[in-house]
């Protein structure tokens, strides 16, 4: 275990490596760090560090940089999440505000993730369970076709075409009242059972284009959101200049693999927490070059989905995280409230 000044210096290492980019030396660490101590002592204690693995010295006479020990015990040894001052939180609250339907909300947090922690924002989908039907909607569009139109109380809008032969407007009409009768105010989940028994409770002239429209709304119950994943900010990448000249490809190519960003966003499963994966704790290679901070959704121990950001190991961890928390809180709360 290290002491207090050891951890004192490593705090400092961090910072000074963070805000700078460039090895941080003992002479410097005593002039912008109110330590208390000697160059000579701030020297023994970087020794000390550097033989536990929790910093490195890059090149011959430079200074030192944190390791991913290093980084990891300085997020370890944070006293807590700082909280977001107000004209952050008001920031966050305006921005999410005039969202109009869930994929709205889903964009705009994705940009705003990026935008405040200026890093490659990924949002999943979020899987309401206490979701249900709005409305049905089925509007015609000339000859045989007819647009399905599904919209939850989340206000996302799903619509399919359809081959309807024959069908009046006095049908269709007919056809869209028993479906809101039967589906309106349903669960998502109960939604899909009424419509496996909707065939026997259609008069005759409306069941083949039943079948049609039910077969559509299977489809549309059926797609799941909770794979899809949407990441912004990528040109963030670019500042970190030299050390990811030789990483932003492969970083790329996992950025583009779902069922990679599923996997690391899995890890974050309790709103309000947050969980960091810094460096070679990443179990993919490309990413082992970055950190991940993320964050659950959800509301009254409702897990929804997940939510952060992938950045370069040396990043702002304590305003990173304090962040990706309050947006993963004010998003859950957003859509609670919708």
């Amino acid at each position: 275990m290290l002491d207090d000044r050891k951890l004192q210096v490593l705090r400092a290492i961090v910072s000074d490596y963070v805000s700078s980019q460039e090895p941080v030396g003992s002479k410097a660490l005593v002039e912008r760090h109110n330590l208390g101590v000697s160059p000579a002592t701030v020297r023994n204690d970087m020794a000390v560090l550097e033989d536990e693995g929790y910093i490195t010295q890059p090149h011959t006479s430079a200074g030192r940089i944190p390791t991913d020990k290093g980084y990891r015990l300085f997020i370890d040894r944070l006293a807590g999440v700082k909280p977001l001052s107000p004209a952050e939180r008001r920031a966050i609250s305006t921005f999410l505000s005039g969202a109009l339907d869930l994929d709205d909300v889903v964009g705009r947090t994705v940009r705003l993730l990026a935008q405040v922690t200026r890093q490659v924002a990924i949002v999943q989908y979020p899987v309401l369970s206490s979701a249900s039907v709005r409305h049905v909607e089925l509007v015609s569009l000339g000859g045989d076709r007819v647009l399905v139109i599904m919209i939850s109380s989340t206000g996302k809008v799903d619509q399919r075409p359809v081959e309807v032969p024959g069908i009046t407007e006095d049908e269709l009409a007919q056809l869209r009242g028993i479906l809101n009768a039967a589906l309106a105010g349903t669960s998502l989940a109960d939604a899909a059972a009424a419509l496996g028994t909707l065939d026997d409770q259609l008069p005759p002239p409306l069941s083949a284009a039943g079948t049609q429209v039910s077969s559509a709304l299977l489809e549309i119950l059926g797609t799941s959101t909770s794979t899809r994943v949407v990441v912004g900010g990528v040109p963030n990448l670019t500042r970190f200049g030299a050390e990811f000249e030789t990483t932003v490809k492969p970083v790329l190519e996992a950025l583009e693999e779902q069922v990679v960003l599923l996997k690391l966003l899995g890890e974050a499963a309790t709103p309000g927490d947050v969980t960091v994966r810094v460096g070679h704790e990443n179990p993919y290679r490309e990413l082992q070059t970055t950190s991940l901070v993320a964050s659950a959704y959800g509301s009254d121990g409702d897990i929804w989905a997940s939510l952060g950001v992938v950045g370069p190991t040396r990043m702002d961890y304590p305003s990173t995280m304090a962040s990706v928390r309050a947006v993963a809180r004010y998003v859950g709360r957003f859509l609670a409230e919708g």
